[in-house]
C-alpha cells in the first residue's frame, strides 16, 4: 500500500449538534431542526454557503448541549432544502461532502460556530491488492449482513458493488446499516480510509455474529413455544377478530379462567382432555347460540364440583358418642355401628363409606339420627327424598341433548355439600315408584354399592365421579316394597317402636324442653308430673315413635302461654286430673286384659306399624252344617291360619274329647274386636285354635295368659315377629303370662329388664303345651 498525501485545510462553520444521528459524507438524509440554536444556524448558513457542520450529542437527552456534549468529528454537509412545519420546525434535506474536527469554538449563541479542520487524503482513489482484498472482504460482509438481518433492502448491494474508492464504500455502507450511535462515531472518526474500512469490518463481522446469535435463539425459542404460547397468540388474533365483528369480548378471558381452574383440579389425562375440549369449543361458537350455555352450563358444573375437596373425620370415638346421645336417647344399635365405623377408620384410613338402611315406624327419629351422626362425625349433611319418585333422570341426571338438561340429585347434593364424603340421607327408599321414565330403584343399584360407586356416571356429566368416600343412609318404614336386589346392598339396622319408658325418658329428656323454648315459657312456667306423661303416652298417643306425643306437648304449651298471658300468672301445674281440660277427652284406650277366665275368649298379641297391641278373639260355636265364619277384617294370611287351626283340631278331637262330627253338625263363628282396623299375619293361629278348642270343650281360658305363634297341622308352634312390641303391649294390658314360641327365646334380649321382671315367660314347641297353659283343667290347678 503506497503511503498517502494528506493535506488540511481549515474552514469557519456553523454547527448543528444532532441527537442520536450521525451523518457520513455521500450521504443525502433529511431530518427535523426545532431548538433555537440549530435554526440560527440554519439560517446564518442559507446567508452564506448554504454549508454547515453536523456532529452527534454523546448524550441524546441533552436539550441545551455545550461542547464538550458534542463529538469533535462530525461531517460537512451542504443544505439542499428546508421545510417549515407546523409548531416551529424546519424539516432539512442535507447532503455529506466531507469529515471535518472542531479546532475551537467561536460562539456559542445565538448558535454555534466553530472553526474545523478537514484533512484530505488526494490519493484515496488510488488503490492496491491489500486495498482491493479489503475492499471484497467488506462488501461480502455487507451481503452476509444484508440476507441475515432482512431490514435492508438487496437493492443497495447494487449500489455498493459499483463504488470503487475505498473512503466512499466504508460511509456508503457505514450510512446504510443499522448501528449503534457509539459504532458509527468510530466509523466517522476514522479519517484514513483503508482505516476507516477495517474498523467498518470489524464492527460488520460482529454485527452478523450477533444476528446469527439471534436467529439461533429465535429458532430455538420458536421451537419451545408449548401449546399455551400458540392458543394466546391465537386467541389475540381470536381476540380482534370478534372485536371486529362485534362479538363479545369477554369469552376469550373466560375460557383462560375455566382452563385456569380445570389446571388446578389435575383430572386424570382422558377427564382432562374431555373438559378442555368443551371449554375449546366456546371459542368457535358464537356467544349468540344456544349451544354456548349448554357448554358453559356443562362447564361450571364439572370445574365447581368437589373432586377433591373432603372434610376431615372426628375420629374422637368418646366425643361423637356424647353428642350422638345428647340428641337421642335410646337407638342403641345405630350408635353401636357408627362407633363400630369410627373405630375401624383410625385403624384403616382409606374404609369406603357404608350404606346403612334405618328401618322402623314413623317417629321413631330414623332422619333426625342421620343429622346427628353426621355432627359426630364431623362431616357435612345432605338430604334426599325419594318418596313418590318416579323418574330414572332424577338420580342420574338427563342427557345435554335434552333442553335444559342438570345433573342428577345425586350429584347435585354432592356439589350441595361441597365436599366428596357428607353423609348421604336417602329417606324414605321403600316408597320409591316406577313409571315409563324409569325405574329409580335400578338407577340406585350402582350408587349404593361400595364396589361400583367410585366411578358412578352422571348422564349430564358423563365423567365418572367417585361416591365411595360418601357415607349412604336409607331410611324405609318396611322392607317390603324394596327391590331384593337394592337391599341387598344395604346393611339394614331395624329401630323397633319405643316403650312407655323411653317415650317417657325422651318427653322428659327432649321434647319437653324443646317445646318449652320454642313457645317462649320457661322451667318455671309449666310443671308437669311423670304420671302426666304416662297419660299423654298411653291415651292421647298410638305410635311407636315420638311424632304425635311431642304434638300433644306442643298443644299443652300452647295452653299454658295462653293461660300465663291471659291471668299474668307464673306458672301452670299439669296434673292427671286437670290434664282433660287441656288436651280434651283421651283419645285412645288399651285393651286391659279380662277380669274373669272366660270360655271361648283367647288373648292374642298383634304387631302394627305404631307398636304391638292385644288382640281379644271370640270363637262361638253355633247348630248348623260346619261352616267357618271369620269377621274383623282378617286379611288372607289370618284367615288361612284359622283354617289350619280347625283342620288341626279337627284331627284331634277324640284327645279334646270333641264330638268327631263338629265339623258337620256346628258352625264356628271366629271374630277378632275392632273390625275397623285390618288384621293379617300367622302370628294368631295357636290363639285362634285355642279359643276354639275352649268353646268346644267348654274349658275356659286363663284371663291372664296371652299368647302369639303360628300353627301347623300338626300342631307345631312356629316362631313369629315384632315379638319386643307384643310384649311391651301385654305388659302395658296386665297380662303376667306370655306363651312364646320356642325358636323367639333369643328375642327375650330385647325386652327391657324392667318388663322381663313382671312377666312369667312360657316357650312351647307345640299345640299341647300352649293349651296345657292356657286352659283351666283340674290337672292344670296346681300349676
Amino acid at each position: 500500500m503506497e503511503d498517502k498525501e494528506v493535506s488540511v485545510s481549515n474552514r469557519i462553520i456553523p454547527l448543528i449538534p444532532l441527537r442520536g444521528l450521525a451523518v457520513f459524507p455521500y450521504m443525502v438524509i433529511h431530518f427535523d431542526v426545532g431548538r433555537d440554536i440549530s435554526i440560527n444556524a440554519l439560517e446564518e448558513a442559507m446567508i452564506n454557503d448554504q454549508l454547515v457542520f453536523l456532529a452527534s450529542q454523546k448524550e441524546a437527552e441533552v436539550v441545551k448541549p455545550s461542547l464538550d456534549d458534542i463529538y469533535k468529528v462530525g461531517t460537512v454537509a451542504k443544505i439542499k432544502q428546508m421545510l417549515k412545519l407546523p409548531g416551529d420546525t424546519i424539516r432539512v434535506l442535507v447532503e455529506g461532502i466531507s469529515r471535518g474536527k472542531i479546532v475551537r469554538l467561536l460562539r456559542e449563541k445565538p448558535y454555534f460556530e466553530v472553526e474545523i479542520e478537514e484533512p484530505n487524503y488526494e490519493n484515496e482513489i488510488k488503490t492496491d491488492i491489500e486495498t482491493e482484498a479489503l475492499m471484497r472482504n467488506v462488501t461480502e460482509a455487507f451481503e452476509e449482513y444484508v440476507e441475515a438481518s432482512n431490514r435492508i433492502s438487496p437493492e443497495i448491494l447494487i449500489t455498493i458493488l459499483e463504488i470503487e474508492e475505498p473512503g466512499r464504500l466504508a460511509d456508503t455502507i457505514a450510512s446504510n446499516i443499522f448501528l449503534k450511535p457509539i459504532h458509527k462515531q468510530k466509523v466517522l472518526e476514522a479519517f484514513d480510509p483503508i482505516e476507516r474500512l477495517e474498523v467498518l469490518y470489524k464492527i460488520l463481522l460482529e454485527e452478523i455474529e450477533i444476528l446469527e446469535i439471534e436467529q439461533k435463539i429465535s429458532q430455538r425459542v420458536k421451537k419451545q413455544i408449548n401449546k399455551v404460547q400458540k392458543e394466546y397468540y391465537l386467541r389475540e388474533q381470536l381476540k380482534a377478530i370478534q372485536k371486529e365483528l362485534g362479538e363479545d369480548e369477554g369469552v376469550v378471558e373466560e375460557v383462560a379462567q375455566y382452563k385456569e381452574q380445570l389446571k388446578k383440579l389435575k383430572f386424570p389425562k382422558d377427564i382432562h382432555e374431555k373438559i378442555e375440549r368443551e371449554i375449546d369449543r366456546l371459542l368457535s361458537l358464537s356467544p349468540a347460540s344456544a349451544e354456548t350455555g349448554v357448554i358453559r352450563n356443562y362447564i361450571d358444573w364439572t370445574l365447581n364440583l368437589p373432586w377433591k375437596k373432603e372434610t376431615k373425620d372426628r375420629l374422637d370415638l368418646k366425643k361423637s358418642a356424647e353428642i350422638l346421645d345428647e340428641d337421642h336417647y335410646g337407638l342403641k344399635d345405630v350408635k353401636e355401628r357408627i362407633l363400630e365405623y369410627l373405630a375401624i377408620r383410625q385403624l384403616a384410613k382409606s374404609m369406603k363409606g357404608p350404606i346403612l338402611c334405618l328401618v322402623g315406624p314413623p317417629g321413631v327419629g330414623k332422619t333426625s339420627i342421620a343429622r346427628s351422626i353426621a355432627r359426630s362425625l364431623n362431616r357435612k349433611f345432605v338430604r334426599m327424598s325419594l318418596g313418590g319418585m318416579r323418574d330414572e333422570a332424577e338420580i342420574r341426571g338427563h342427557r345435554r341433548t335434552y333442553v335444559g338438561a342438570i345433573p342428577g340429585r345425586i350429584i347435585s347434593s354432592i356439589r350441595q355439600a361441597g365436599s366428596k364424603n357428607p353423609l348421604f340421607l336417602l329417606d324414605e327408599i321403600d316408597k320409591l315408584a316406577s313409571d315409563f321414565r324409569g325405574d329409580p330403584a335400578s338407577a340406585l343399584l350402582e350408587v349404593l354399592d361400595p364396589e361400583q360407586n367410585s366411578d358412578f356416571t352422571d348422564h349430564f356429566l358423563d365423567i365418572p365421579f367417585d361416591l365411595s368416600k360418601v357415607m349412604f343412609i336409607t331410611t324405609a318404614n318396611t322392607l317390603d316394597t324394596i327391590p331384593r336386589a337394592l337391599l341387598d346392598r344395604m346393611e339394614v339396622i331395624r329401630i323397633a317402636g319405643y316403650t312407655e319408658e323411653e317415650k317417657l325418658n325422651i318427653a322428659t329428656k327432649y321434647l319437653l324442653p324443646k317445646q318449652i323454648k320454642e313457645h317462649g315459657l320457661k322451667d318455671d312456667n309449666i310443671k308437669i308430673s311423670e304420671n302426666t306423661l304416662r297419660m299423654i303416652i298411653n291415651n292421647y298417643t298410638k305410635e311407636a315413635g315420638v311424632r304425635n306425643l311431642e304434638r300433644q306437648i306442643a298443644n299443652l304449651c300452647r295452653k299454658v302461654a295462653k293461660r300465663i298471658v291471659e291471668e299474668k300468672i307464673e306458672s301452670v301445674q299439669i296434673t292427671v286430673k286437670n290434664l282433660e281440660k287441656y288436651l280434651g277427652r283421651p283419645l285412645y284406650r288399651y285393651e286391659m286384659a279380662n277380669e274373669k277366665d272366660e270360655i271361648g275368649i283367647a288373648r292374642g298379641l298383634a304387631w302394627t306399624r305404631v307398636g304391638g297391641d292385644t288382640l281379644s278373639i271370640e270363637v262361638t260355636p253355633m247348630a248348623g252344617k260346619g261352616k267357618l265364619v271369620l269377621t274383623g277384617q282378617l286379611g288372607d294370611v289370618m284367615k288361612e291360619s284359622a283354617r289350619a287351626g280347625i283342620s288341626y283340631i279337627r284331627s284331634r278331637a277324640e284327645d279334646f274329647n270333641i264330638d268327631p262330627d263338629f265339623h258337620e253338625k256346628l258352625d264356628i263363628h271366629i271374630h277378632i274386636p275392632e273390625g275397623a282396623t285390618p288384621k293379617d299375619g300367622p302370628s294368631a293361629g295357636i290363639t285362634m285354635a285355642t279359643a276354639v278348642i275352649s268353646s268346644l270343650t267348654n274349658i275356659p281360658v286363663y284371663k291372664n295368659v296371652a299368647m302369639t305363634g303360628e300353627i301347623t297341622l300338626r300342631g307345631r308352634v312356629l316362631p313369629v315377629g315384632g315379638i319386643k312390641e307384643k310384649v311391651l303391649a301385654a305388659n302395658r294390658a296386665g297380662i303376667t303370662k306370655i306363651l312364646l314360641p320356642l325358636e323367639n327365646q333369643r328375642d327375650l334380649e330385647d325386652i327391657p329388664d324392667n318388663v322381663r321382671r313382671k312377666i312369667d315367660f312360657v316357650f312351647v314347641e307345640h299345640m299341647d303345651e300352649v293349651l296345657k297353659h292356657a286352659l283351666i283343667r283340674e290337672e292344670n290347678n296346681e300349676d
